[in-house]
């Protein structure tokens, strides 16, 4: 397998190329000695964001989504910029791996076949519109990342997710049910915001170094 510094990132179609190769390549490794040192230590790799270029020193949002033989096995990230986006991919690859509820925490025996995909978000704008219709048609399949917001409910969809969703009007359905809602719920008082991603991933290397 490739060593860390060798990875090739993969980058999906819905990449803006704001990163460089290099860039993308310091993310991703840190996202696996984030989970490599989760499995030895327990907590999220230290990182020190000084030792790294000005654009991932930045206070940026993103998500860790990990895939084993092409099942989800863990996702989790933040919807605002926190801290260094070299901090916050650190903590969230430590959390998709570990702290995601739906999974229990990742094992060795899983590093093989294990996938790293980061997305790093762009902030959030708020969408306008008069009704769902309206909604629906300002969509952009495949572009725009959703966040439902309904009083104490809230919801998010990357655009990944429009690969398994292609329909704008099941997209919102799924959102809807994410955020504990009704599928067919509607309320004046509902809000959506819009994102994008640069999104990138490689294969988990578990070649010591």
């Amino acid at each position: 397998m490739i060593g860390w510094w060798g990875m090739v990132p993969m980058l999906s179609a819905d990449t803006h190329a704001e990163f460089d190769p290099g860039d993308r390549t310091a993310l991703l490794k840190i996202a696996q000695r984030s989970i490599s040192h989760g499995l030895e230590k327990g907590i999220p790799l230290p990182v020190d964001p000084n030792g790294f270029s000005e654009k991932l020193r930045l206070e940026r949002a993103s998500f860790v989504t990990l895939n084993r033989l092409g099942n989800l096995r863990g996702c989790i990230g933040h919807l605002k910029a926190i801290q260094p986006l070299v901090s916050d991919v650190a903590e969230n690859a430590f959390s998709a791996a570990f702290r995601d509820p739906r999974f229990t925490p990742l094992k060795n025996s899983e590093l093989e076949g294990l996938e790293l995909h980061i997305s790093v978000l762009s902030p959030a704008i708020p969408i306008e519109f008069k009704s769902q219709a309206d909604l629906l048609e300002k969509l952009r399949p495949g572009v725009d990342g959703l966040i439902l917001k309904m009083g104490r409910q809230q919801g998010t969809f990357l655009p990944s997710v429009w690969d398994s969703l292609p329909d704008a009007r099941s997209f919102l359905q799924h959102l809807k049910l994410k955020a504990g809602l009704a599928q067919d719920y509607w309320s004046d008082d509902i809000s959506f915001f819009r994102y994008q991603t640069e999104s990138f991933a490689s294969s988990f290397d578990n070649t010591p170094v």
